[in-house]
């Protein structure tokens, strides 16, 4: 090994980051994933000073003082504030580092697969300039497949559907190429919102973000439930303007997921519709396999098998699939040159 190659292993650590609209994720070459924080910042509204990052500013959502805000810098998967989107990069990129470190990181970087390229640069730049030496972007589903540990480098159709929070990404992939993918920007995110939508309209109560996403995590689901479930939320009534209590069960929870469940059921239909027939042949032996934090929406897998007939199975890990897969590809060299783009 030469010099400057042992120098790099030593001071050097390439990166993988999973940019997600909900929670950013980070895997560290030889040490595994070190961050897995929500994607957020609370900055000072009339200095724009950064006051917390990741789980410290979700703990601030609608809970600051008129001067602070909580700034989620993505949205539907892709940067919606570009500057908060860089300090919040260079804030992850610099708790991964310890000790002297001063050599810049290569970065993989998990994106949908149907963002724009303007949207594209928007990412690598912001990733240049948190510090980054190269940064090399692959398609979500592609990552999660490598990550579910998907044999994408063999002659046979694999289907993968990554539920993050800003977007879906369904893909099938064969010879390590993506053959047919659609992304849509519905996911989990949609799901909360649809949740304080339909509580607001069915009993004038207004919810919060993360009473949405409690709600959703607990008693959500996708298709009924062996025993029902209910639990006891609280709001602000919007007739009086004081809290009120009310209790909810599942039934009226997957009454406001339906519309949003329905466009995910979809967008994986039409992928298969589009699928060539020699490929669909693969999937039917080896079914479909679900990723991202909104595949653990309950009897979601349960969902899909009625719809489409075939075998679904959730991934191993599917809250780091995409990070994973990101992070495997920091060790092939070729596979990185064959699906990651610069």
């Amino acid at each position: 090994m030469g010099f400057f190659a042992k120098l790099y292993n030593t001071f050097g650590s390439d990166l993988a980051i999973d940019l997600g609209t909900a929670n950013t994720l980070v895997f560290v070459k030889g040490k595994g994933i070190l961050i897995r924080e929500p994607s957020m910042v609370a900055i000072e509204k009339d200095s724009g000073k950064i006051q917390a990052v990741g789980s410290v500013a979700k703990e601030m959502l609608g809970k600051t003082p008129a001067n602070i805000v909580a700034i989620r810098p993505m949205k539907d998967g892709v940067i919606a504030d570009f500057e908060i989107t860089e300090k919040m990069l260079e804030y992850f990129i610099k708790q991964t580092r310890s000790g002297v470190n001063f050599l810049k990181p290569r970065i993989v970087i998990g994106v949908p697969s149907e963002i724009t390229q303007v949207e594209r640069r928007a990412v690598r730049d912001a990733a240049l300039r948190a510090k980054a030496s190269e940064v090399f972007l692959i398609e979500q589903a592609m990552a999660a497949a490598i990550g579910a540990e998907l044999p994408i480098t063999e002659p046979g159709g694999n289907m993968i559907v990554d539920i993050g929070g800003g977007t879906t990404d369904v893909a099938v992939i064969s010879l390590s190429g993506i053959v047919i993918s659609k992304s849509i920007r519905t996911a989990s995110n949609e799901m909360d919102e649809a949740i304080i939508q339909y509580i607001k309209k069915k009993y004038n109560l207004l919810l919060g973000e993360r009473t949405a996403e409690d709600i959703k995590i607990r008693i959500g689901s996708a298709y009924p439930l062996d025993e029902s479930l209910e639990m006891e939320i609280k709001g602000r009534d919007l007739a009086h303007g004081i809290p009120k209590t009310i209790n909810i069960n599942d039934n009226e929870v997957r009454e406001a997921l339906e519309t949003v469940v329905h466009v995910i059921v979809e967008a994986v239909k039409n992928t298969l519709e589009r699928t060539p027939p020699e490929l669909s042949a693969d999937i039917v032996d080896r079914g479909i396999i679900l990723s991202g934090g909104g595949s653990l929406l309950k009897n979601l897998d349960k969902r899909l098998r009625e719809e489409t007939s075939l075998p679904v199975f959730i991934a191993e890990d599917p809250l780091s699939s995409v990070v994973l897969g990101a992070g495997k590809i920091l060790d092939n060299i070729h596979l990185l040159k064959s699906v990651g783009h610069m």
